[in-house]
């Protein structure tokens, strides 16, 4: 049975992150510069030292220092004689890094066919009725044995059914037109934006995550600062990655350690905007993956980004300083404070909240019994 994680301490109190129960997921929010990215290289740092591979998104580029082992700087130095911590030990991680675009890391490529109609047209930011025309597109090339590889092929077929739609819409539905060059026209905006080199093959092998070297987890990062600035492109590749996980993944139960762990920084990008299908495939892989040996962990500024459907899953809570500037920050931070465990220590959770300091956080994890603590 692995040690529980040393994730973070306050004086003599310890906050450890029993392995066993890592797969229940979890939850790290806070304003912009109050530590979140720390505290998801700690965690990260943790889980591989027992020998568990991670899956995260350098969105800023900072986070491919984990293959170094750091040093401890003045200010930090002073950090820690203040609070009365010990200076933690260097080390490096094992890492491997990933890149859409094949350039900063190694390709990670995945077929048309593979992604399929639902995440597709949330990535084309389609509209219902559009939407259903892609599906039916899918589906009438799945029934004449097609596979569609990358965005050429997809075009050739949009143009085959446009081409066609007499004969098909009595068998499939109404194929109208309008939804054929509304699609055609999204497809050419991720094609400039660099989705053509993401769809292809050889098709990412989800084994490849699964890695660990002498007895270390692997770090997996995926290069995100380019991905980023199309953000529909960087939420739906992550939730396929997620998807690709569960469907391939055997069913392992409740393990003594999770066997990945996937951190969705930007978390919100996920759900800006999503209908209502896309939500529900996201609260249905989130619910059931954890049979799989996976704990999930959003990375985000602020809860409320988080469906509460969703939320209601993330066991272990991370919470850095919040801001309550207006009136929805000020929810926020109300928000946060009632999904808190009750401490009686602490007076008023919300004001505890927003007086954090960097690298101050309040934190919940399961215990032994599945409870928060």
């Amino acid at each position: 049975m692995p040690e529980p994680l040393l994730v973070a301490q306050h004086g003599d109190i310890q906050c450890l992150l029993l392995p066993a129960l890592a797969n229940r997921h979890g939850l790290v929010t806070g304003a912009t510069g109050t530590g979140k990215t720390i505290t998801l290289q700690k965690m990260a740092e943790c889980f591989s030292a027992i020998g568990v591979p991670s899956f995260m998104a350098d969105v800023k580029g900072d986070l491919s220092g984990i293959t170094q082992p750091g040093r401890i700087s003045g200010k930090l130095a002073a950090v820690l004689e203040e609070r009365g911590l010990p200076a933690p030990a260097s080390t490096a991680c094992p890492a491997t890094l990933w890149d859409v675009f094949g350039e900063q890391g190694h390709p990670v490529r995945a077929t048309v066919s593979d992604m399929g109609p639902l995440l597709l047209a949330r990535m084309l930011a389609l509209n219902e009725t559009q939407a259903g025309v892609l599906a039916i597109v899918f589906k009438i090339a799945d029934d004449n044995g097609l596979a569609l590889l990358d965005l050429k092929d997809l075009r050739a077929m949009l143009q085959h059914v446009g081409d066609n739609a007499g004969q098909f819409t009595t068998e499939y539905g109404n194929i109208s037109a309008a939804s054929i060059g509304a699609i055609q026209r999204g497809l050419l905006q991720v094609g400039e934006q660099g989705g053509d080199r993401f769809f292809g093959e050889p098709i990412f092998d989800v084994g490849d995550f699964l890695q660990t070297v002498e007895g270390r987890g692997v770090v997996n990062i995926l290069a995100a600062d380019r991905l980023l600035t199309a953000p529909r492109l960087y939420a739906t590749f992550l939730l396929w990655m997620l998807s690709d996980l569960y469907e391939k993944l055997p069913e392992v139960g409740d393990l003594d350690k999770p066997k990945l762990v996937f951190f969705f920084d930007e978390a919100h990008l996920l759900f800006a905007d999503a209908p209502k299908a896309l939500i529900e495939k996201i609260e249905l892989v989130v619910r059931l993956v954890r049979s799989k040996g996976v704990g999930v962990y959003f990375v985000t500024q602020n809860p409320l980004d988080i469906p509460d459907t969703v939320l209601g899953q993330l066991g272990n809570r991370v919470q850095h300083a919040l801001r309550a500037f207006t009136p929805r920050d000020q929810k926020a931070v109300r928000s946060a404070a009632e999904t808190m465990r009750a401490n009686p220590k602490i007076a008023d959770m919300s004001t505890a909240i927003t007086e954090l300091a960097v690298g101050e956080a309040l934190v919940s994890f399961l215990d032994d019994k599945g409870r928060p603590s």
